[in-house]
């Protein structure tokens, strides 16, 4: 009975952490899939994978809506929940653009329907007839919302192809400026308009709101890493580099715990143009249980060996 749910079980979790940019909710999606799969008739499931998708990317349709409702008395900026994932081999362009923070944060601005739409077009390449059966809504209506938000990433977010090591060497050396307070080295190595968010969700001590410029940010790091944090004398602090949500970042730790996690963007030259700091407890337990994700699927798994329906 469960032999086609679990063979297509991370492909369900990849399309819903996408759709939520919350492990929890996305794990909640898939355990809703799974009992709606279990009363299912599955003697009429003529394609289990579609049948699937379609569940999951409705449940999770309706959980965006309700945590966008949440989301609107979040203390200080709101960033996705950070997962452990690999990060391809070293000399391979960065592909998993469709999950990285940055991205997940732009598409809080699409409307459920269209962050579903472009979540299953662009990661996962289904073709738009069957995106519609999964939505519920025409093929034109899908083609339209595709538009709008493939538009509206491309016109808000540019997209600069970089190698796993060169994005893992930038990530070393801004930890070693950062742990020790190296300001002239934090500036070379920040783009001039870079921003900083740091999500503390209320619970911990975090900037309310962005850090922007190369300065501000640099003195933000060279401070905080000079003071005791939550508890934890910065000597007792380790900072380890890992794969998040696709790309290499960082994982710090102290006092047993997992203490935050911090991933960059690069701009066109190599520079950190962004800094995302996620250190709000309750989205550090998807890394805290050191489960690592595989969100870049095989062909077979993910759809893309479908044929192009035009865009």
């Amino acid at each position: 009975m469960s032999a086609p749910f679990e063979e297509h079980r991370r492909l369900l979790f990849a399309v819903a952490y996408r759709i939520l940019g919350s492990a929890a909710d996305a794990e909640d999606a898939v355990q809703d899939g799974w009992l709606k799969w279990s009363a299912a008739d599955r003697s009429r499931v003529a394609d289990p994978r579609a049948y699937l998708v379609r569940i999951v990317t409705n449940v999770s349709m309706d959980r965006l809506r309700s945590a966008r409702a949440r989301r609107e008395s979040y203390v200080g900026p709101w960033l996705p929940e950070p997962v452990l994932t690999d990060t391809g081999s070293e000399d391979d362009v960065v592909r998993a653009e469709s999950v990285s923070t940055g991205l997940l944060m732009l598409l809080e601005s699409l409307s459920p329907l269209e962050r579903a739409v472009f979540v299953l077009r662009e990661a996962f390449a289904f073709s738009h007839a069957e995106i519609a059966a999964a939505v519920g809504r025409s093929e034109e209506t899908v083609r339209q919302a595709a538009s709008r938000a493939r538009e509206h990433v491309r016109s808000n977010r540019p997209r600069f192809p970089v190698t796993a090591s060169r994005h893992r060497a930038v990530t070393e050396r801004f930890l070693a400026a950062a742990g020790g307070g190296d300001i002239n080295t934090m500036l070379d190595l920040l783009a001039p308009d870079v921003t900083l968010w740091t999500d503390g969700g209320g619970k911990v001590r975090q900037a309310l709101r962005p850090v922007r410029g190369a300065q501000p940010v640099a003195a933000w790091f060279a401070g905080i890493m000079r003071r005791p944090y939550e508890g934890v004398a910065p000597a007792e602090m380790t900072a380890e580099i890992a794969g998040l949500s696709g790309a290499p970042g960082v994982v710090m730790r102290g006092g047993g715990r997992v203490l935050a996690t911090l991933t960059l963007d690069l701009d066109d030259q190599g520079r950190i143009i962004a800094i995302h700091n996620v250190a709000n407890p309750d989205k550090l337990g998807a890394v805290s249980a050191g489960i690592v994700r595989e969100l870049r699927l095989s062909a077979y798994e993910s759809g893309l060996g479908v044929v192009d329906d035009g865009a």
